[in-house]
């Protein structure tokens, strides 16, 4: 990770720790490297989505990226996915997405994608951290990017066709129809208030939608993947057949069954992973997880002949590691599906349609999909440090790690890392009984405190 760019774009605090300057110099910088590295003027697609600082950035963004030469265009209000796929379809030479993802609304980040909907390189993100902080070699030896002039000014478009090419692209993807199936869709007051019911609408399915009212300030507040619990609710209350909570950019989602049971990413892998394989569309019949997934998610896949390669923790990682080896199917616990056959980035309403193939195919409810894997008690606790590097050299938790570990050998496991989007260090015990996961936990974590 760089000062900036963590795993997962420019995050923090909106005009604190990400301001409307870090925007427009990060647009600066893009549009005219790539202009540059193009020979020609390049085409940068932006999305953002519903916090109230996300226009702040979206016009700070397009700023820079026109006084550099280059051409903004706007999708506004869109989910990550969305961009990716437009990114590529559209042949624009980089696609920008404004968003914090299931962070507070007063939070928000900038991720910048490739050419090919991938997160941008290592490389060009340092690059982009150097001209932020002055150090840029070019700067040193000329001043300033030089300013476009006279007829080379970019130019800012309205793209907002985009989004509705996505919905359309989405809506081509499903191989049935979905009438008569009661569809509960907690949208968290984001980027997909306004894409996921078209979608499900279109297919057929009653749908029953909420946090679908984005205020600017209300995003993932007490909804969405993060906070499914009204969701699960109203799958209860209205005798829904499924529920689908996305998080506030649209790349994640969980699920809800139809008995108000919370299915996490490990149960929606253990399910498409499971129907891949059966229709032989699971590529060397492997899925990539990272090291948080379940270890009944590996047992389960054991019994089934279905092999796992694990990544770190961060959906980059997964698509990497897919890419590499051509696999289908990836994600995360968190609710980042990736399936490679229609997206090079988590999408929360792909991976609901996909669920969505195997309910309409097999006719079962989603709790009986699930039959065969048996989530081993896990409690996760994140813990808000100063000095996360700190935090994590410090005696205490090193030597309570080391003794919980072996108590648990061979029946459970700790796993402690530093998040790479947050100021907190996340604290994860898993083993056989809910009482000693929290007991464990617990005491991982009062070793944080004051770090």
């Amino acid at each position: 990770m760089g000062k900036y760019f963590g795993t997962d774009g420019f995050r923090g605090k909106a005009n604190v720790d990400i301001t409307a300057i870090h925007a427009f110099k990060i647009g600066r910088f893009l549009g005219w490297y790539l202009t540059n590295i193009k020979g020609e003027r390049a085409r940068i697609v932006i999305g953002k989505d519903t916090r109230r600082s996300s226009y702040m950035l979206e016009y700070a963004l397009s700023s820079g990226i026109t006084a550099s030469g280059a051409d903004a265009y706007l999708l506004h209000v869109t989910t990550t996915p969305s961009v990716a796929y437009i990114t590529v379809t559209d042949g624009f030479d980089s696609g920008i997405m404004i968003s914090a993802s299931h962070n507070p609304y007063y939070d928000n980040g900038i991720k910048i994608m490739n050419s090919k909907g991938e997160k941008q390189s290592d490389e060009l993100l340092s690059l982009i951290e150097d001209y932020l902080d002055g150090k840029s070699d070019f700067t040193k030896e000329n001043g300033d990017l030089p300013l476009a002039k006279d007829e080379k000014i970019g130019r800012t478009f309205d793209y907002f066709s985009g989004r509705n090419r996505y919905i359309a692209y989405l809506i081509s993807i499903a191989t049935d129809c979905f009438k008569n199936i009661r569809v509960g869709l907690d949208c968290s007051n984001g980027s997909t208030w306004n894409i996921a019911k078209s979608v499900f609408d279109a297919l057929g399915a009653k749908t029953y939608v909420i946090s679908a009212e984005p205020d600017g300030t209300n995003i993932n507040l007490d909804c969405g993947s993060v906070h499914p619990e009204k969701l699960q609710r109203l799958v209860k209350e209205e005798n829904l057949d499924i529920g689908f909570a996305f998080d506030g950019d649209g790349d994640r989602c969980v699920c809800v069954d139809e008995k108000g049971e919370l299915v996490d990413g490990d149960g929606i892998m253990y399910i498409c992973g499971k129907y891949l394989k059966e229709k032989g569309r699971l590529k060397n019949d492997t899925v990539v997880t990272t090291v948080m997934s379940n270890f009944g998610l590996y047992k389960a896949f054991d019994e089934i002949g279905i092999k796992t390669e694990k990544t770190a923790v961060g959906d980059r990682f997964v698509h990497e590691r897919m890419a590499e080896k051509g696999y289908s199917l990836g994600g995360e616990q968190s609710g980042h599906i990736i399936c490679s056959k229609y997206a090079t980035t988590g999408d929360g309403v792909l991976t609901a349609l996909m669920v969505m193939e195997v309910l309409t195919e097999k006719r079962k409810p989603l709790s009986n999909l699930l039959n065969g894997f048996e989530r081993f008690p896990q409690r996760l606790i994140n813990v808000r440090v100063r000095d996360k590097k700190a935090a994590l050299q410090n005696a205490e938790l090193q030597k309570a790690e080391k003794e919980i570990n072996r108590e648990l050998s061979g029946v459970g496991r700790v796993l402690i890392r530093e998040s790479g989007t947050e100021p907190v260090i996340r604290v994860m015990v898993e083993c056989e009984s809910e009482e000693k996961c929290e007991a464990f936990c617990t005491r991982l974590s009062s070793t944080l405190e004051g770090w």
